[in-house]
């Protein structure tokens, strides 16, 4: 190839690239990344604040400590919904949803002991759910769906009102 073919050909890739390049930058330049945002209801909100409140077997106030079912029923209940006292009757009075249609306020259920319906917690979002696991953890927090133990003992989602 000769140095004019040559130079032929630069300019028109030159003609062709560059205002491509310059749209495509200037878009880009123009255009802020847009991050998703993970939007908190005032249920997520306030159970996430509840971290760290005790274990308490019976008991239903971040004063003096939570099982999993009144943890759940406390938190609803500063939103005006009213849930069951027991996770067996939360999950017998609630509808059903697959787990992929989950979303961020929903119940999730577990089979901990031997019973069909024994835990339940607070999904919040990305296999998160926060709740008041046992005496053995003491206290309110977050744990993952993808937990090994979590992931062999869940048995379904159930769907409060909305919010």
């Amino acid at each position: 190839m000769n140095a004019s073919a040559n130079n032929k050909n630069s300019g028109f890739f030159i003609r062709l690239l560059l205002p491509a390049a310059i749209v495509l930058f200037s878009a880009c330049a123009s255009v802020p990344e847009i991050k998703p945002a993970v939007w908190q209801s005032p249920v997520i909100s306030y159970a996430l604040s509840l971290q760290g409140v005790p274990y308490r077997y019976g008991k239903d106030s971040p004063e003096e400590g939570f099982d999993c079912s009144s943890f759940v029923r406390h938190v609803y209940e500063k939103q005006g919904i009213v849930l069951p006292r027991t996770v067996k009757d939360m999950a017998l009075s609630l509808p059903k949803i697959k787990k992929n249609d989950v979303l961020s306020g929903d119940l999730v259920f577990f089979n901990t002991h031997g019973k069909a319906i024994s835990h339940v917690g607070i999904y919040v979002n990305n296999d998160k759910f926060v709740h008041a696991p046992s005496r053995r953890t003491g206290r309110v927090l977050v744990s993952s769906l993808k937990n090994q133990y979590w992931h062999k003992h869940y048995i379904g989602a159930r769907r409060p009102r909305r919010f």
